[in-house]
């Protein structure tokens, strides 16, 4: 199974993310309860996967971070 992949994440995906965050108000302890789960270097799915969090959750596919949704929104693929 792969890891969530922290760096020489594709530009656009980047800037994608950032925007995410602004245009979502995801809070700085929203994002670092995320850092808190990075840093364990957890194994995610090959396919499409979502975390939820208390105040938002992160979507990905293998080991890239896709995008953040807010609470009530929709998540896509295999929970962990």
């Amino acid at each position: 199974m792969p890891r969530v992949r922290r760096q020489n994440l594709p530009p656009r995906l980047l800037e994608h993310l950032l925007d995410r965050i602004r245009s979502r108000n995801i809070s700085a302890d929203q994002l670092g309860l995320l850092a808190e789960w990075l840093d364990a270097t957890p194994e995610v799915p090959a396919g499409r996967w979502f975390k939820r969090f208390p105040g938002m959750a992160v979507c990905g596919e293998g080991e890239l971070i896709k995008t953040f949704l807010q609470p009530g929104q929709l998540a896509d693929g295999e929970e962990i």
